[in-house]
């Protein structure tokens, strides 16, 4: 199985366009390297490849992507689909730019299929797509050899969701547990993570290569990077550091090549010379550029 991680960066990417704080000045100055919004693609048999997670900066990280480059013909493409791990606009928006590709097959949970009517609608007026309930019983295989399982990691609803619309029952954030029937590998994908829990420790346990929610290392530092830390604790992502942090669930995991994604703008894990980063390192745990290719 390989997986290429597209984008690596949370929502408004990095550096963010309206953002001024020191992490996304040095990325303008250079001194960083950017990032695009945080969007993966895999494959078991190099040919059949699988988009997990549809960004806003989809259409350049494709072209960027030589294994996903359209042809043979003058409308072949390798992908044959997406699975959507929640209805966040980051990881949905992406959609719009494969309108009109026949044949697609979309994963997703039931609310988010639900909330995503009204795009769907519009999207099959291009070409027909196929949407699939992707928390299906036993699961579901994807062309290429892969074994996917989808398991609730979250409850959080999009702000665009009208507040005065009942929203649809069910879990809206899953994680991702793809196995490779031809090597085995097993990937445990899960850029949003509210909290932890017995299920994704299971999960973890048994794979070859963790990618998990890095959004934000501290559960304040937006109040210290940009003076607001109104809503962070709302937004849905479980914190790196502290007792309670991913990073130190994540040390009952060696086995596994563990990898941090969907990093906010504000995070100093962005920065290689930083404590952070260093201390991150210091456990195992990784963060790799846009375009890094993982082999499982």
């Amino acid at each position: 199985m390989r997986v290429v991680l597209l984008g690596t960066a949370a929502g408004g990417g990095f550096p963010q366009w309206n953002c001024a704080c020191e992490l996304c000045t040095a990325a303008r100055d250079g001194e960083l390297p950017s990032r695009t919004q945080e969007c993966a693609a895999v494959t078991g048999n190099g040919r059949d490849w699988w988009l997990l997670n549809a960004s806003p900066d989809l259409r350049a990280q494709l072209t960027a992507t030589p294994a996903l480059r359209p042809g043979p013909g003058p409308r072949d493409t390798p992908l044959r689909g997406v699975l959507l791990t929640d209805a966040e606009a980051d990881h949905v928006t992406g959609l719009a730019e494969l309108r009109g590709a026949a044949g697609l097959k979309i994963y997703a949970a039931p609310p988010v299929r639900a909330v995503l009517a009204p795009a769907r609608a519009a999207l099959d007026r291009y070409a027909p797509w196929e949407w699939a309930d992707s928390l299906a019983d036993g699961g579901f295989v994807l062309a290429g050899g892969l074994v996917v399982t989808a398991h609730p990691v979250g409850a959080k609803i999009p702000k665009y969701v009208p507040a005065q619309v009942p929203p649809p029952a069910g879990p809206w954030v899953t994680a991702y547990r793809v196995e490779d029937l031809a090597s085995g590998g097993v990937l445990v994908y899960a850029p949003c993570v509210a909290s932890w829990s017995e299920e994704l420790d299971e999960l973890c346990s048994e794979a070859d290569c963790v990618l998990l929610d890095g959004t934000f290392c501290t559960a304040d530092e937006m109040r210290g990077a940009v003076r607001s830390g109104a809503g962070q604790a709302a937004m849905g992502h479980l914190p790196v550091t502290g007792p309670d942090g991913s990073l130190a669930a994540l040390a009952r995991h060696r086995g596994a090549r563990r990898v941090y994604t969907h990093l906010n703008n504000t995070n100093p894990l962005l920065d290689p010379a930083s404590p952070a980063r260093a201390r991150a390192a210091e456990e195992g745990v990784e963060v790799l550029p846009d375009g890094a290719e993982l082999v499982l």
